[in-house]
């Protein structure tokens, strides 16, 4: 079963500089970005379709295509699905008092003409959000998201189309059926292992947690570290990649006290995380999407061929 709409982001909206974050790692198996589109099997309640999206449009008058192809005979119910693409790709948010704030702001401003349409790419959950940032906990970036690619080939719902496999995140379930033995298996520590099983017991049995985008970003960040093996950096990174906060900012992240502080700020060495958060007071409410600008800065002069390559 196939079906067909358009997306009309809110302008300015670059569908490229918005996607390159996808194009990190070789071995992303979710997120795809091919040939100027962006693939994602996804599912909204029991129904799983491939989305395929295409950018038709221009930066000052944006329009996305998108076609939905199923493994079901049934009519898909598009609506789920496209609320959670307008999220993953931010497609929503006014860019526009954000760029009033940036062009005051002596370092961002340069970087929001450069940029123009960037947004903040989200996971369509909170629980994927999560398992991502614990996986990242400590660790080499490509060696987490190698992690992450077999665990997705292992328990996600997958697809063949067209002489090609596609991978659905796995469900919570998932997570909290696995034993220890077995999630040691995936080259996890005993605290990650654990940690994982704990998220997949907490989102799978506990509703309310399904219901955090209604509280604060402070009401959250508690709701989600009173769990095991979550600490205030994995709750920041998936208030802003998980719910898509534009003020969430972990100023504990290593591309915050070493890459931002050193690249952008001229440091010497790395600041410290209060001095950070100190410093990023300025961007409220808008701490996400400016640290977005910032390590699309910092990939560009770096060298990467697409913004947004930096660790994160």
């Amino acid at each position: 079963m196939t079906h067909s709409f358009e997306i009309i982001p809110r302008p300015p909206y670059s569908f490229d500089f918005t996607v390159a974050r996808f194009m990190r790692f070789a071995g992303e198996n979710v997120d795809l970005v091919e040939d100027g589109q962006y693939r994602r099997l996804l599912a909204a309640g029991r129904q799983l379709a491939l989305a395929v999206v295409t950018n038709v449009g221009t930066v000052a008058r944006p329009r996305l295509t998108v076609v939905l192809d199923s493994p079901s005979r049934a009519p898909l119910e598009h609506a789920g699905f496209e609320t959670q693409l307008r999220h993953i790709l931010c497609t929503d948010l006014d860019l526009r008092p954000f760029y009033r704030m940036a062009r005051k702001d002596g370092m961002l401003a340069p970087m929001v003409s450069r940029f123009r349409g960037l947004r903040v790419t989200a996971s369509p959950t909170l629980f994927e959000a999560l398992v991502t940032a614990v996986l990242s906990q400590q660790v080499n970036l490509t060696f987490a998201y190698s992690i992450k690619q077999a665990l997705v080939e292992s328990f996600g719902r997958s697809w063949r189309r067209q002489g090609r496999t596609y991978h659905a995140f796995p469900e919570p379930r998932r997570f909290a059926a696995q034993t220890m033995e077995a999630m040691r298996g995936f080259r996890l520590s005993n605290a990650k292992a654990a940690t994982l099983i704990r998220l997949g017991e907490a989102f799978a049995s506990d509703p309310t947690l399904r219901g955090l985008a209604a509280l604060s970003d402070e009401q959250v960040v508690e709701r989600l570290t009173a769990i095991k093996g979550i600490g205030r950096w994995s709750a920041e990174i998936a208030l802003m990649r998980g719910l898509g906060r534009p003020d969430t900012f972990p100023a504990g992240d290593l591309g915050v006290v070493k890459y931002v502080a050193q690249g952008l700020l001229g440091k010497t060495g790395k600041a410290t995380e209060d001095e950070m958060r100190a410093f990023a007071e300025r961007w409220r409410p808008y701490r996400a999407l400016a640290l977005a600008y910032c390590y699309a800065e910092l990939a560009v002069r770096r060298g990467a061929s697409t913004p947004g390559t930096v660790a994160e």
